[in-house]
């Protein structure tokens, strides 16, 4: 499974970007993460071909994933940034049952898309 994510860029905090991210074919779990400059990876949101979401506690009621199994696409929208939103965005995928927000569980993943948001 290929991944190539894109939409990323720089906004001010308070703006929105929205990132997707095509599929050479969509697996049954796709997720969002993202990495920070020092830090490590960690889970943004993650879900299911059937709708079953999950999200991290960081960026819950800001953040939506979504996604178009008839484009092989996934989406992340992106509302009310702010500037610890920073980081390269990864896409990931796999073949399983529930959503998850763990890096270990993902066995597909994109080169990733920069945001950046100034305060």
């Amino acid at each position: 499974v290929q991944l190539v994510e894109s939409g990323g860029g720089s906004v001010q905090s308070g703006g929105s970007l929205r990132l997707s991210c095509t599929a050479s074919r969509v697996t049954s779990s796709m997720a969002w993460f993202r990495q920070a400059p020092g830090k490590g990876r960690e889970g943004v949101a993650a879900g299911l071909t059937h709708g079953s979401t999950t999200y991290s506690d960081s960026v819950k009621g800001r953040f939506t994933i979504s996604r178009d199994n008839a484009k092989n696409t996934l989406y992340l929208q992106m509302n009310s940034l702010k500037p610890e939103d920073t980081g390269m965005y990864y896409c990931a995928a796999a073949w399983a049952l529930r959503p998850s927000l763990k890096t270990s569980e993902f066995d597909y993943w994109g080169q990733g898309t920069q945001v950046t948001v100034s305060s």
